[in-house]
C-alpha cells in the first residue's frame, strides 16, 4: 500500500485567503499586479529609493523580471493615496525558528515586513499608516505571532517608521551588511510581538 502524504501549503498562500484591499484613513492596501510594475518602476528606479533596499534595478527590464518573479510578487503588496501608487509593501510568512519535535507548532507563525516609498508622497506619514495596517494585517487577519523587519542602521527614516508603528529594537549588529556603495555598515532588527499589539491597543 501506498502512503499518500500531501505537500504542506506554502505559508504565504494564505494572502490568497484574504479579502482585498484593506484600507485605512488615507490608503489602500491591495495585492500587487503585473499592471503595478510600470508605476512601481517610476519610484523605485530612483536612486535615493533604493540607496537602502536590497537591490538596485539596472533598468526597466531587471525590474520587470526581477520583481515580476512570482514568488516575489506573492509577497509584494502595493499601497494608495488617492488613487494613485504611494510605495509597496513585503509580507514575507515563514516558520519561527522551533525544535524538530515541535517543528509543526512553528510552520508559518511570523512574517518578516519591508517597505518603500514613492519620494513625492513621502513626509506625510502614509508609510507609517501603511505599514500599521500591515501589521494589523498580520495579527488580525492571518493570526500571526510576530513580525519583524531590518534595515541599515543609518536608514533612519524606516527606523523612524518602525518606532512609530510600536516595534522595539532587539538587535543592533555592528558592520554586518555589505552596502552597494558605502561597504560594510552596522544593522538593526526591530520585531513585535502579536500580545504586544493587544496591550497597545
Amino acid at each position: 500500500m501506498t502512503s499518500s502524504m500531501s505537500t504542506p501549503k506554502s505559508p504565504q498562500s494564505r494572502l490568497d485567503e484574504l479579502q482585498w484591499p484593506f484600507r485605512t484613513e488615507r490608503v489602500t492596501i491591495r495585492r500587487c499586479a503585473t499592471s503595478d510594475l510600470g508605476p512601481m518602476w517610476n519610484y523605485r528606479g530612483i536612486p535615493e529609493v533604493s540607496k537602502w533596499t536590497s537591490w538596485h534595478p539596472t533598468d526597466r527590464e531587471d525590474w520587470d523580471t526581477y520583481q515580476g518573479d512570482p514568488a516575489r510578487m506573492a509577497r509584494t503588496l502595493v499601497f494608495e493615496h488617492e488613487n494613485a501608487i504611494a510605495g509597496d509593501l513585503m509580507l514575507m510568512i515563514h516558520d519561527s525558528w522551533a525544535q524538530r519535535e515541535v517543528a509543526a507548532h512553528a510552520h508559518g507563525t511570523q512574517a518578516e515586513l519591508g517597505w518603500a516609498i514613492d519620494p513625492a508622497f513621502a513626509g506625510r506619514g502614509l508609510a507609517t499608516e501603511a505599514v500599521r495596517e500591515l501589521i494589523r494585517i498580520a495579527f488580525e487577519e492571518l493570526g500571526l505571532r510576530r513580525v519583524t523587519a531590518s534595515a541599515f542602521a543609518e536608514n533612519e527614516r524606516s527606523t523612524r517608521v518602525m518606532e512609530r508603528v510600536g516595534m522595539r529594537r532587539e538587535a543592533y549588529n555592528v558592520k554586518e551588511s555589505f552596502h552597494r556603495d558605502l561597504g560594510w555598515l552596522d544593522g538593526i532588527e526591530y520585531a513585535l510581538l502579536a500580545e504586544e499589539w493587544r496591550v497597545a491597543g
